[in-house]
């Protein structure tokens, strides 16, 4: 166990990916409305999300054995200094004239491609840099800084495509790689990198971050229902943007947004202040079972102050549940294997995001068809069916004997 905190280290490293992630939110905003603006479909946007997701997906298994063997801040720099390129890319295309729909795919597939180098790296990196009494804080600054995307992006690119177009909001995305680059190499000149001199070979160490996941019962029942969870969050995240534009503009979009994400905000200072001391499986219950009715009362009706409320609520809840289940993990898995047991949770827990962002979109547009509401409230009534199957969810979580005892492990 580490005696020593550098947690002024992580708050550098933190500000880079909060800067990080509000560029990213300014692109992911404008692309979104870019696409449903020409094509007036769910599933076009979907598909938009799809693949900026996918390669996170498919590298983060051997980004996490990459994190073990390397450098971990200088995976961080290189992943963030390459994703640029698939960013402008589609600047160059949209320069030219307007970006077809596979050019901004592959933009955003390059783009995702390198940042997949970054979340093990970067997960890895706060275990080397904090004590575990700080993993609680860490973890609410984490969710605070992925919030920024939907709390202070989307006003702010609401505002800039009301007075400009996409263009600019990928220029200023650009820019933060810039930052978020130096935070990570200021960080790096300060502690030893985590490299190991010798290592197996590459599918070696997938295996034994597939073991170290695998063989604890308690982590893998976590992972499986962390892919459930990210699932239907992900119907929800993926569906609320057209089923505001159903009935609104960009704008209005982008306040609804940043007035839903402050409940992350709000939430996540908590965490980042107080931490959870104790009851976890508790608390991650009860955070699960809230989200699901959050989701439920968001696709009420065509209304945005009952869609602002229960936006708010959800996000209030998230980092809570995401807080829990990576305390959970994080205090059962050994220092040396954080890479490869991350880049493997990472993978398996998120395939749920590719199932939603597959179907929820398709999903909607048909539901909008066949019962002749259109695309808004085929959105509502998918996030709705999410939000009860998310209650669901907790109740499995709260009869599982193997996720309590990981509690009982520290």
């Amino acid at each position: 166990m580490k005696s020593k905190s550098r947690f002024g280290k992580f708050i550098l490293l933190w500000t880079g990916e909060l800067i990080s992630s509000i560029g990213g939110g300014l692109t992911s905003f404008g692309l979104g409305v870019y696409v449903f603006k020409q094509t007036g479909s769910a599933a076009s946007m979907a598909v938009i999300t799809l693949l900026g997701f996918l390669p996170t997906l498919l590298f983060s298994a051997p980004a996490g054995v990459l994190a073990d063997w390397y450098d971990r801040r200088l995976m961080m720099m290189v992943g963030d200094g390459f994703s640029a390129l698939g960013i402008v890319y589609i600047l160059v295309c949209m320069a030219r004239g307007n970006a077809a729909l596979w050019q901004i795919c592959l933009g955003v597939f390059v783009s995702a491609a390198f940042s997949a180098l970054i979340e093990p790296a970067f997960r890895a990196t706060i275990t080397d840099l904090l004590t575990e009494e700080e993993y609680s804080k860490a973890s609410g600054l984490v969710s605070l800084a992925g919030s920024a995307r939907y709390l202070i992006s989307p006003v702010i690119a609401g505002f800039l495509l009301s007075i400009s177009d996409i263009k600019l909001l990928l220029i200023i995305d650009i820019c933060t790689f810039f930052i978020t680059i130096a935070c990570a190499a200021v960080i790096r000149k300060s502690i030893a990198p985590s490299a190991a001199a010798d290592h197996e070979s590459f599918l070696t160490s997938m295996k034994e971050g597939w073991h170290v996941v695998h063989d604890s019962r308690g982590i893998f029942a976590l992972v499986i229902l962390s892919s459930l969870i990210t699932m239907f969050m992900g119907m929800f995240q993926i569906l609320a943007e057209p089923l505001i534009l159903s009935f609104n503009d960009a704008k209005t979009l982008g306040i609804a947004e940043t007035v839903c994400a402050c409940g992350m905000l709000v939430s996540g200072l908590v965490l980042g202040i107080r931490g959870i001391k104790k009851g976890y499986v508790r608390t991650l219950v009860i955070s699960l079972a809230a989200a699901g009715l959050c989701m439920i009362g968001f696709g009420l009706v065509e209304n945005m102050l009952p869609i602002c409320i229960f936006g708010f609520g959800f996000f209030s809840i998230l980092p809570f549940a995401n807080s829990c289940m990576d305390y959970l993990a994080r205090t059962n898995i050994a220092d040396e294997a954080q890479g490869r047991a991350w880049g493997m949770i990472g993978f398996l827990s998120q395939m749920g995001y590719v199932i939603a962002y597959s179907v929820s979109g398709v999903a909607a547009d048909k539901i909008g068809v066949l019962l002749s509401v259109g695309v808004g409230r085929g959105a509502a009534m998918v996030i709705q069916a999410a939000g009860i199957c998310m209650m669901i969810v907790s109740v499995i979580c709260l009869l599982s004997p193997s996720i309590r005892r990981l509690e009982n492990t520290k």
